[in-house]
């Protein structure tokens, strides 16, 4: 007869420990930080399949253009608070001792006139090497985060990323490229907008362009105007003029199978208004289509709430309130202007360009759909 197994505290076997989660190889590790207008942001991340996993994250509003507009000049409280995040910045990129990492500096940087002095603050103070981007690259970057939102039935494409300082559009024509390869084909223009030269179908850009207003910058150009509703209209209107010597922006003709897909803050919050989140979610808001109606009466929303209502309302969030209504009129624009009524909301943008930039001149992403 089998001995009786005995009862009480000791009558099951101890639990084994499980093995503390094991920490990533700092030599996998990317970092990709986006020091812009009105925030500064950092994702660290390590490659995985054709894509890449969050190690750690920052985000942080430094308004580190404020004053810029009338002074030309970065400020000595935009600059001590930049200067604040940064630090956080080092500090988890010790932590994780990030070996890959590209740290950059958009509009606010390009337009002023002590912007090196600045940088060379940065790497005295902190030792990260901030570089000042141009335009192009910018635009760049934020076309290929949004390749993976690319529809296989998309043959004219728009992206469009809205910041602080400046928009970024630009047109791509994806008609000869394969549907399985469109996503892929995007991501190849992280070299250049000139199609590069290979065997594989490439993504043809129109044309681009980069407008000196974003949703910093459109709202100091009209701070003066006193009602809400007046102010909204004359941004709006200011910034389609802005938009006259882009090529799409002349052609009359509807497009078959055109796609706008759209990244900012204001895009996603917009969004996550539309759904009504009490607490923003991103998988509910990457990759949503919205449609120009819709999009419209969440606008509304905000203008009938006025300056208080909105600095109350939870949707937005503080961070946010006071940008809302330059980029809900930048979007408004580029709704009102293009052969569609559909916008696809990309919760991506200059720091997952970034990423996906340096982890495929590495090669170290496995190659396949997104």
């Amino acid at each position: 007869m089998a001995p009786r197994r005995p009862s009480g505290a000791g009558a099951f076997p101890r639990p084994v420990e499980s093995p503390a989660p094991k920490l990533p190889d700092p030599s996998e590790l990317y970092a990709a930080l986006d020091l812009g207008t009105n925030s500064c942001r950092m994702l660290i991340a390590q490659p995985k399949g054709s894509g890449f996993h969050v190690v750690d994250s920052f985000s942080k509003s430094v308004q580190l253009g404020s004053g810029l507009e009338h002074s030309g000049r970065l400020s000595r409280a935009s600059m001590t608070r930049t200067m604040q995040a940064l630090r956080i910045c080092q500090q988890k990129l010790k932590k994780h001792k990030v070996k890959h990492m590209r740290l950059v500096a958009t509009e606010a940087c390009r337009r002023a006139v002590n912007a090196e002095e600045f940088v060379h603050r940065v790497h005295r103070e902190t030792g990260l090497n901030l570089e000042i981007i141009q335009p192009e690259e910018e635009a760049r970057l934020a076309v290929i985060s949004c390749a993976p939102l690319v529809s296989t039935r998309t043959e004219q494409l728009l992206v469009v990323d809205i910041g602080g300082g400046s928009t970024e559009l630009v047109w791509i024509d994806i008609a000869s490229v394969p549907k399985r390869d469109r996503p892929r084909a995007i991501m190849r223009l992280h070299t250049g907008f000139s199609a590069p030269e290979g065997p594989f179908p490439a993504a043809k850009v129109v044309d681009w362009i980069s407008v000196p207003l974003g949703v910093a910058t459109l709202r100091d150009q009209f701070n003066d105007v006193e009602d809400d509703s007046a102010r909204f209209a004359l941004m709006s209107w200011f910034f389609e003029e802005n938009l006259a010597d882009f090529a799409p922006y002349r052609d009359l003709q509807a497009h078959e199978r055109f796609q706008i897909v759209g990244t900012s803050g204001t895009v996603t919050t917009v969004a996550a208004s539309h759904l009504g989140l009490r607490r923003y979610d991103r998988n509910k808001v990457d990759g949503l289509r919205m449609t120009s109606t819709q999009i419209d009466k969440v606008i509304r929303s905000y203008l009938d709430l006025g300056p208080t209502g909105r600095r109350a309302d939870p949707r937005i969030g503080q961070d946010r309130q006071a940008l809302i209504m330059s980029g809900s009129a930048i979007l408004q624009a580029l709704m009102r202007l293009w052969p569609t009524d559909r916008l696809s909301v990309a919760d991506r943008g200059l720091r997952e360009g970034l990423l996906y930039a340096q982890m495929t001149a590495h090669g170290v992403l496995e190659d396949g759909p997104f």
